[in-house]
């Protein structure tokens, strides 16, 4: 991928990198502080208890900060260092709840956020995936790229498009066509979960707002998911659009 590409895609993960870091930082903190208080009143009802509760905090410190270092460079450096799925997993499941929490306290709008986390989580898709078979991957196109007043509903069936350039169904269908991946149009998640169903791809490219695309990576983890985010010029979920660029260079980046 060039480097302009990679910035399109990845533009934005240093402010995820900084609150993972003072969640790392938290986290630690608070078993520290639980190692602390176990070793002052344990010893009243065994001896043994605050040694080996030392040890099961101090495995879950090393883990803790094992873990998250080790996300870190790979979020900073875009390769495949060790565990990168796992640690995908332990940013989804654990830390990105963790770091809201800790944005709303530092008064960080939660679409900030949740950007960030999505260009990390595009950043660690794609220092994990080999190139890919063009059949092995779907991308997933909220409704409302589609205007409004058009006539001809697309959901479901992208080829029904007439191709009046009107909105971005148009150059997305072509693309879809040039690489020969499948495309599909959903109306929400229960849609969204059928094609996978049926399509089982080894890798999703979704476009969709800050919300659903994170969930939708949470959703499908652990089947990567490359999110990129939409354009809400007349408010959510209305006459979208979408940097058409940014989904080239993603397929380009992956699809073998």
């Amino acid at each position: 991928m060039s480097r302009a590409g990679s910035r399109k895609i990845f533009a934005g993960k240093s402010l995820f990198v900084a609150l993972m870091a003072a969640a790392c930082l938290l986290i630690t903190g608070v078993l520290v502080f639980l190692w602390w208080v176990q070793g002052v009143g344990l010893s009243a009802l065994h001896p043994l208890l605050p040694v080996i509760t030392s040890y099961s905090l101090g495995f879950l410190i090393l883990v803790m900060v094992t873990g998250t270092s080790l996300l870190l460079v790979t979020t900073l450096l875009g390769k495949d260092i060790l565990l990168t799925r796992l640690l995908r997993g332990l940013a989804i499941r654990l830390l990105l709840p963790l770091i809201e929490f800790i944005g709303r306290l530092a008064g960080i709008h939660r679409d900030r956020i949740r950007q960030s986390f999505i260009s990390m989580n595009n950043s660690l898709v794609i220092s994990q995936l080999p190139r890919i078979k063009a059949d092995r991957v779907l991308i997933l196109l909220p409704h409302c790229l589609q205007l409004a007043d058009c006539d001809i509903k697309v959901t479901g069936d992208i080829g029904k498009c007439v191709r009046c350039n009107r909105c971005d169904i148009s150059g997305l269908a072509g693309l879809a066509e040039k690489y020969r991946i499948h495309i599909s149009v959903v109306t929400g998640g229960t849609l969204a979960r059928k094609v996978i169903m049926e399509k089982r791809p080894k890798l999703i490219v979704a476009v969709a707002c800050e919300g659903d695309l994170t969930s939708g990576i949470r959703d499908c983890y652990p089947l990567p998911v490359l999110g990129i985010l939409n354009e809400r010029p007349f408010g959510p979920c209305f006459n979208t659009s979408v940097d058409t660029a940014k989904i080239d260079e993603a397929l380009r980046a992956i699809v073998g």
